[in-house]
């Protein structure tokens, strides 16, 4: 079990601002490298954006003296996308619910569960697991990518604020 310190907290810090500030890029520089990194809508599927990128980062960087550990953070980090299209949906489809508070408290919180969940499991240290959490981190980024641009008919790539 590793512990928090005073760098993962800075990451922490410094990457939920970063996310936060990804929200805006795209509106105010539309094109497509924008489009990449920065939420094109309001889609709960876009807005996993403000999650992946910062902490796919934050993890490349924080790994470089734990190399261990990268396997545990991209597993933490698919199954915290995961949970925030679930409460994502459940909150803004499901009840209809509209408060920024809301989408605000959800974020930092997935942010918070990214930096201290990693640190509270074990180092991921079967290879077929590990190889597992890779795939799906590489797959969700490159779903992430690939729907910037042709998103498919659902609900999650909806724009809600519509």
């Amino acid at each position: 079990m590793s512990r928090l310190n005073k760098s993962t907290l800075l990451f922490f810090a410094v990457a939920t601002l970063l996310g936060s500030c990804l929200h805006f890029v795209h509106a105010l520089f539309p094109n497509p490298v924008t489009a990449l990194f920065s939420p094109v809508n309001e889609s709960l599927w876009e807005h996993l954006k403000l999650l992946y990128w910062p902490c796919l980062v934050s993890a490349l960087l924080l790994c470089r003296r734990e190399p261990e550990r990268f396997a545990s953070r991209a597993l933490a980090l698919v199954l915290l996308c995961a949970a925030m299209l679930v409460v994502g949906y459940v909150y803004h489809v499901a009840l209809g619910g509209d408060s920024l508070f809301f989408d605000v408290a959800l974020y930092v919180l997935l942010m918070a569960a990214f930096f201290v969940l990693p640190c509270i499991w074990a180092p991921i240290q079967a290879p077929a697991l590990r190889f597992v959490a890779l795939l799906a981190l590489v797959l969700l980024g490159a779903a992430i990518l690939f729907w910037s641009f042709r998103p498919p008919v659902g609900i999650l790539f909806t724009d809600l604020s519509a």
